[in-house]
């Protein structure tokens, strides 16, 4: 009998991304390399200096170059090598001749982007949106003035003046080198290593920065003729003062059941240390987490200490508690009024001794009334009789 050809389904080949880390600064375009692998090449009996041609919006997998120096834009192979971007602004990937989608993440078929934070598959909670607009007062008297500060990391930028003042930038590295930057006919530019397009127009001028910048800026305006200008700002700013959760502190006991909770301490990123929680309260985005608490040794204490041995949930050490005060006396004697007690937080020792701790340690112990109203009876009042004979 003669067997029966059967087609199997689906792709006989799979991909999947390697070495997703970034290239060292100095290393050669992919397309580049392959366009100048043709310079000892001949064409139409010439040889040329190719360079590639990026982001065609009709073939962007073939390897199309342009000869340096003359008007001449090539095909010269149908397609990439495999790896190639598609284009020079994204992550997208020519395989076998075809555009693949490549997410933030760096993977084959990924949707993941990046948030405007920078931040891959982020939700956008690690920066801040920086908008408006002001007036620059320059004059003869006062002739630059600082007009918006854009940190370190920050993202999206984009400033324009409108108006004659002239409009530069002034840099400050995290080393504190300081440098002046004023452009007069537009382009692209590289200020601290940041990518910066500057455009002009008539009495107009933008700066626009995809970021993040590698050192702060500082708009400043320069007096030019007796006229107010506009500035308008648009720029992402990195959050940076967070938010960190501690390790748990020692348990509060050695045995028979006991607690332990942590904090958190505010941290400047870009220094990586530890600063006063005022830095962190900047933001109003960035609350303060809670303290976590947990339970810890929980193994019966030994009998040696002077307790049987019991299961833990039977010799439970207490939770943190609020201690009342007496009530103050009442603020009036009749007609309504009201009258207060304080609080302290305590906690029981496995000797139940009764001691007074921080007040963090009771958020999460209910706290009782702090203030009642008392005497609510009507005040004694004089009431006129009739009249004796």
């Amino acid at each position: 009998m003669g067997s029966k050809k059967r087609n199997c389904e689906g792709q006989n080949i799979r991909y999947k991304t390697c070495s997703n880390h970034d290239c060292p600064p100095d290393a050669e375009d992919f397309r580049a390399q392959q366009c100048s692998a043709y310079n000892d090449v001949q064409y139409q009996g010439h040889y040329y200096e190719w360079l590639p041609r990026y982001n065609d919006p009709v073939a962007p997998c073939a390897l199309k170059c342009h000869a340096r120096g003359q008007n001449l834009v090539v095909e010269l192979a149908p397609k990439v090598l495999d790896g190639t971007r598609c284009n020079a602004d994204s992550l997208d990937m020519c395989i076998s001749g075809i555009c693949q989608a490549i997410g933030c993440d760096r993977q084959l078929g990924s949707n993941a982007k990046e948030d405007n934070c920078g931040v891959c598959a982020g939700d956008g909670s690690t920066c801040r949106l920086v908008r408006g607009q002001s007036k620059s007062h320059v004059s003869p008297e006062k002739r630059e003035e600082n007009v918006i500060a854009v940190p370190l990391g920050s993202r999206s930028v984009r400033i324009t003046i409108k108006g004659p003042a002239h409009l530069f930038i002034e840099s400050k590295t995290l080393q504190g080198s300081k440098g002046e930057h004023s452009f007069n006919s537009p382009g692209v530019f590289v200020v601290e290593n940041t990518t910066v397009e500057f455009q002009r127009g008539s009495e107009r001028q933008t700066f626009k920065i995809p970021g993040p910048l590698m050192a702060d800026f500082i708009f400043k305006t320069r007096y030019t003729v007796a006229k107010d200008s506009v500035v308008q700002f648009f720029f992402y700013q990195p959050i940076s003062h967070q938010w960190r959760q501690t390790d748990f502190f020692p348990c509060t006991v050695t045995c028979g059941g006991g607690y332990q909770l942590n904090s958190a301490e505010c941290v400047d990123i870009r220094l990586k240390r530890v600063v006063p929680d005022h830095y962190c309260h900047y933001y109003p985005e960035n609350v303060k987490p809670k303290p976590k608490l947990k339970e810890c040794s929980m193994d019966p204490c030994p009998s040696s200490d002077g307790f049987k041995e019991i299961m833990p949930y039977d010799h439970f050490q207490p939770l943190p508690r609020w201690e009342h005060n007496p009530w103050t006396a009442c603020s009036v004697s009749c007609g309504g009024g009201i009258q207060r007690r304080s609080f302290v937080c305590v906690e029981e020792s496995m000797h139940g001794e009764i001691l007074q701790v921080e007040e963090w340690k009771c958020m999460y112990a209910p706290k009782p009334k702090v203030m009642q109203t008392c005497n609510l009876f009507d005040c004694p009042k004089w009431v006129a009789m009739e009249w004796s004979q």
